[in-house]
């Protein structure tokens, strides 16, 4: 399944970036594939990623790990805006 997340920064875009960068052995274990990522021209404090995920729990499963809770607040994602979006159809 893909899916479009979407969520405000506040300690810039690049910071997230290297840390986002980073955490990509964690998200391997966890069958998620990262298909682009980015933020809208204007505004850096806003950023989208597109995933793909081989299971919806093992995805909610990593979502709750601490670390991963600390290393996106560590990011500087406010996760009180976070949103997901599950894609249908495609290849």
């Amino acid at each position: 399944m893909k899916i479009i997340t979407n969520a405000e920064i506040n300690k810039g875009y690049q910071h997230w970036k290297e840390m986002f960068e980073s955490n990509e052995a964690l998200r391997k274990e966890y069958g998620l594939h990262v298909l682009a990522y980015g933020h809208p021209k204007d505004n850096e404090n806003e950023i989208y990623t597109v995933i793909e995920v081989e299971s919806i729990d093992r995805m909610q499963e990593m979502l709750k790990l601490p670390e991963i809770t600390k290393i996106r607040t560590e990011a500087g994602v406010d996760l009180d805006t976070q949103k997901f979006i599950m894609l249908e159809g495609g290849n």
